[in-house]
């Protein structure tokens, strides 16, 4: 820095450049804080029900109606989401707002973005999964990394005292969030699925029986069942998520093990499941997966994100979602090349990748 003086102007401002691309990283936390309160006290719902643009003090008012919140604070957060295109804002005169004539007011109105965080419906949406991931017990594992890095180890486990499964196992209020959290994510990926893949591929016709591994509730293989009625449905899940699934018709909850036996089927479904674990245990699962499919017709549908150079939609999510497999589990995110390798040992020489319109892409695979 001492040679600042000396430096052209050119260089100057690159290193200012540099500068300002460390304060906007350091405080990237920010963004997704801004988005859970936002989630937490409705605003997206609030917003997304009326058919106008509400002002700051409205918005405060269906916020709670007991109390009096605090709108200084809400228009910094506001302020905030806006500026990321999360909300729309403009700018008015409002006569009568008691402030004298020409007074301005401004006005806050949703978005594309913000239709994901809508809670209050049954559209598809997005907010129990940011609940979720900034959850503490989520959040605190990302301060392990430098200790993973140089030690090796499982962060989840370094914070928290036991692996994510286990935990989840022993803490029932922390289930419901994970399981909500994935249920949501399962909802959007499984539109994608059924309105995309399934009637343009008919990866799905002709199947006589699915098992879904890893299926937590069980609402993916029963939305599944209620599109192809001929289908089924094994929803198979370790036995205290299954302790929590809900009956839905044409689906057997089955709980166990994924490591030790899969449940026999015709095909094999699997959504988030093969990231959350190391090429080694992946290669287990899926050998397990090839002992419960037939010779003849089998096959396993993979649900998962593929990552790719130059993907400019999902692209640095999907990056930084390999991170979270690193603050989580002991999985990673993988290239097409990763998942071809895996795919042979375990048993599948010959596969397809398909994108669909969502963040992840559709790996089916086959054992001859």
């Amino acid at each position: 820095m001492s040679t600042l003086n000396t430096m052209d102007e050119a260089s100057k401002l690159e290193l200012l450049q540099g500068q300002a691309e460390i304060w906007k990283q350091t405080f990237s936390f920010a963004n997704s804080m801004a988005l859970k309160c936002a989630v937490e006290l409705r605003i997206p719902d609030i917003l997304h029900s009326q058919n106008r643009p509400l002002s700051l003090d409205e918005i405060a008012s269906k916020i709670n109606k007991s109390s009096s919140p605090n709108t200084s604070y809400l228009h910094r957060i506001m302020r905030l989401l806006v500026h990321n295109k999360i909300f729309t804002s403009t700018t008015t005169t409002s006569p009568d707002s008691g402030a004298g004539d020409g007074a301005s007011i401004t006005l806050y109105g949703p978005t594309a973005a913000s239709r994901w965080l809508v809670r209050d419906s049954n559209e598809l949406s997005l907010a129990p999964f940011l609940l979720m991931e900034n959850h503490p017990l989520l959040l605190s594992p990302w301060h392990q990394f430098s200790a993973c890095v140089r030690d090796g180890g499982n962060a989840f486990e370094m914070a928290n005292g036991a692996e994510i499964w286990d935990l989840a196992a022993q803490n029932p209020k922390f289930n419901q969030l994970f399981n909500d959290g994935m249920a949501c994510t399962a909802k959007i990926t499984m539109h994608a699925i059924l309105s995309e893949f399934g009637s343009k591929n008919n990866g799905f016709e002709g199947l006589e029986s699915l098992v879904d591994v890893g299926g937590g509730i069980g609402q993916t293989i029963a939305d599944f069942v209620k599109k192809y009625p001929q289908i089924k449905g094994i929803n198979f899940d370790l036995p205290h998520v299954i302790a929590t699934a809900p009956e839905h018709p044409g689906v057997s909850h089955v709980g166990g093990d994924m490591f030790k036996e899969i449940p026999s089927a015709q095909a094999v479904f699997m959504k988030w499941i093969l990231h959350d674990w190391s090429d080694e245990e992946c290669v287990k699962i899926l050998k397990n997966c090839r002992n419960a499919i037939p010779e003849k017709n089998g096959k396993i549908f993979i649900v998962d994100v593929v990552l790719k150079p130059d993907d400019e939609l999902f692209g640095t999510s999907r990056l930084a979602f390999d991170l979270v497999m690193i603050a989580h589990t002991r999985g990673m995110e993988r290239t097409e090349s990763e998942w071809k390798k895996l795919l042979e040992k375990g048993g599948f020489p010959r596969y397809k990748i398909t994108d669909i319109p969502t963040f992840c892409s559709i790996i089916e695979a086959y054992p001859n």
